[in-house]
């Protein structure tokens, strides 16, 4: 239990008790709830308008005859109403209004339990009566068995295991934001459905969480009603219901094949970008991609970056077996599983997704599904940790000659310096590929002015391996290029400037003695000379 209260109240003042009840059981309310209603003067409740208290029902046994009931009616739920300040000017009013009712009996030495479902702090009104009362009476809070950790029983499994993260959400957000965190999470329970329960399902299949999904209705009721979510038929869903999606270990156990959705056993195939470096530069729907498959297929290096969970089984491979790779994800999705194919940065830029639809192309894979997810690639993270070089028009160009001529590239080099262009240049240099870079720098300097500024950018995003530093095309230095490495270098119109933006701001790089930071750009107007 918890007592606050500021000031020095009037000692003839009446104590308010919050009192959480638990989630419907009678059996599951402490000893503490009982002894905080059986000695109250007056016992308040919420109900909805013309409806009944869930709260009042639950404590009903130890209500005396002598107890002065306050029912404190909300004059609106839905968010539909005709008060000239809208919902939240309603609410507020009767909120207030109810504070005022309870004050006077505490202001006439009363002491005053109010019932709330659950826990009181979580997602209660009586936190509303506690914002305007706490501060004037003395307050003690009882908290209560939630419905979120009764659900768990209800589901006869755990909803957290080991270092798994649990994310509690109301149903009321907004779609994208319940799908973003439902993708990020390990387990989840949304509470508020009702008529949120078609947005939350949605919600669920669009971050991979469906397959997994459980519905829990009046957890602890003689009512109460589990069933895998995707089984749950949208206009019978009250209130007070939960979608859970309770801790993954263990879950090929807990889920059997006959309560999962058809079309989780449908083989498909989605490449997806990981972006250039950590967790951060994932999109919602690649996570979402990654909740969904049974395999990751990829690079060893990209496979890494893939958390382990339960039942999900990595095939990595070196980095120059593309088609076979393709394939063997193809195959794989032929034989009923969910793959994902991992590559870094953009999967459609220099990277897998290419490789999968020439295999996916042959008429034996012509039934597996196959979708391309998009990730932030290497020359759009670069530029935003230097500024805005590739502000107007720009090339993108590989300078590996592994599968096309290195003549190929230094053509479209040279093109691209002549046309003016920015040029980001991926796959610069690697342990076999040391000539490279030297050779198109001379070939640059041919074309461009020797004080063209060029961003050397390692690993962004890595915070062990990220070095990022501006130099000039008669200063590059391609000894320090390698695989991990960026080029982008800038037109006759990019600028560098220095600036004092402060730690880690754009630019926030080794700019020079005096500490100040560079910052590359390059305008969008072109001048008409």
């Amino acid at each position: 239990m918890n007592d606050v209260h500021s000031g020095a109240p009037d000692p003839n003042a009446g104590h308010l008790t919050g009192v959480g009840v638990g989630p419907g059981d009678p059996m599951l309310l402490t000893l503490a709830a009982v002894e905080a209603i059986r000695t109250a003067d007056v016992v308040a409740y919420h109900q909805a308008p013309g409806g009944s208290s869930v709260a009042r029902s639950i404590a009903q046994a130890h209500l005396r005859e002598d107890h002065v009931e306050e029912v404190l009616e909300y004059p609106v739920t839905t968010g539909q109403t005709d008060h000239p300040g809208g919902y939240r000017a309603a609410i507020d009013e009767f909120y207030d209004e109810a504070a005022a009712r309870l004050a006077a009996h505490l202001d006439a030495g009363r002491d005053v339990a109010i019932l709330a479902e659950g826990d009181p702090f979580m997602y209660s009104s009586f936190q509303h009566m506690h914002e305007r009362l706490a501060h004037r009476y003395p307050t003690t809070v009882v908290p209560g068995i939630s419905s979120v950790t009764a659900c768990s029983t209800a589901l006869d499994r755990p909803l957290v295991e080991g270092e798994e993260v649990l994310t509690i959400l109301p149903g009321t957000l907004g779609e994208e934001t319940l799908t973003q965190h439902l993708a990020h999470t390990d387990a989840a329970v949304v509470m508020k459905l009702g008529r949120t329960f078609g947005k939350v399902r949605r919600a669920l299949e669009a971050s991979g969480r469906l397959d997994a999904a459980w519905y829990a209705e009046r957890v602890s009721h003689e009512q109460e009603v589990v069933r895998p979510l995707h089984e749950v038929d949208p206009d019978s869903v009250p209130y007070f219901s939960l979608a859970v999606v309770p801790s993954a270990v263990g879950a090929a156990e807990w889920m059997p094949d006959a309560a999962r959705p058809e079309s989780a056993v449908d083989g498909y195939v989605e490449v997806v970008g990981l972006g250039p470096a950590g967790a951060q530069w994932r999109t919602p729907e690649v996570d979402a991609a990654l909740r969904r498959a049974t395999d990751i297929v990829g690079y060893t290096t990209y496979v890494r970056r893939v958390p382990d969970r339960p039942g999900l089984v990595k095939h990595d491979s070196d980095n120059k077996v593309e088609s076979e790779r393709a394939e063997f994800a193809l195959d794989l999705a032929m034989r009923g599983r969910r793959v994902v194919v991992v590559s870094s940065g953009d999967p459609g830029v220099f990277a897998m997704a290419t490789a999968v639809l020439e295999v996916a192309g042959e008429e034996r894979y012509a039934g597996v599904p196959v979708r391309v997810l998009p990730g932030m690639t290497a020359s759009h993270a670069v530029a935003s940790v230097v500024g805005a070089p590739l502000g107007h028009d720009f090339a993108t160009i590989s300078l590996s000659d592994r599968l096309k001529p290195f003549d190929v590239v230094r053509a479209r080099v040279k093109a691209a310096a002549e046309a003016d262009l920015v040029i980001a240049m991926y796959n610069p240099a690697s342990t076999e590929r040391r000539t490279q870079v030297a050779a198109i720098r001379e070939e640059l300097l041919q074309v461009r002015a020797p004080e063209t500024p060029v961003v050397v950018a390692r690993a962004v995003g890595d915070p062990d391996g990220e070095r990022v530093s501006v130099t000039t095309l008669a200063d590059l230095d391609p000894e320090v290029v390698d695989m991990r490495t960026m080029l982008i270098v800038g037109s006759s119109r990019t600028r560098v400037v220095r600036r004092n933006g402060g730690p880690r701001s754009v630019g926030a790089h080794p700019g020079g003695p005096d500490g100040g930071e560079l910052v590359v750009w390059t305008p969008r107007r072109y001048p008409d000379d």
